[in-house]
């Protein structure tokens, strides 16, 4: 038997599992809309205005950059876990992740990106 039948039925099984899950409850939830289900809820306050503004872009862009940086520095633990067993290359590679790290951080403070106006 090939050794990829296995990971062909997983695939299949969870394409057919992805699929189910999203169409199933479409077509079997009761359709019944009226004012109320289509209001917004806000925490059971009835709204008094209507939404207005927008979150600036700053916003979402630092939360990006906190995001990126934090996933990138979370990949320090495992590299210090197994520091003994990657020895010298395991240490130039971190070194030149580092360095590529370091200069996106630079980019981004020498470009405004971590100042909230």
């Amino acid at each position: 038997m090939n050794p990829y039948v296995p990971v062909g039925i997983f695939l299949g099984v969870a394409a057919v599992a992805a699929t189910a899950f999203v169409l199933v409850p479409g077509l079997l939830a009761r359709r019944k809309p009226n004012p109320a289900k289509s209001e917004a809820y806000e925490c059971g306050v009835e709204p008094t205005s209507v939404v207005g503004g927008h979150f600036p872009v700053r916003f979402y862009l630092i939360a990006m950059l906190f995001v990126i940086f934090d996933v990138e520095a979370a990949s320090f633990y495992p590299w210090a876990v197994q520091m003994h067993a990657l020895r010298a290359y395991g240490l130039l590679e971190m070194a030149a992740f580092v360095v590529v790290l370091a200069i996106g951080y630079a980019y981004v403070w020498r470009k405004g990106g971590f100042q909230w106006r």
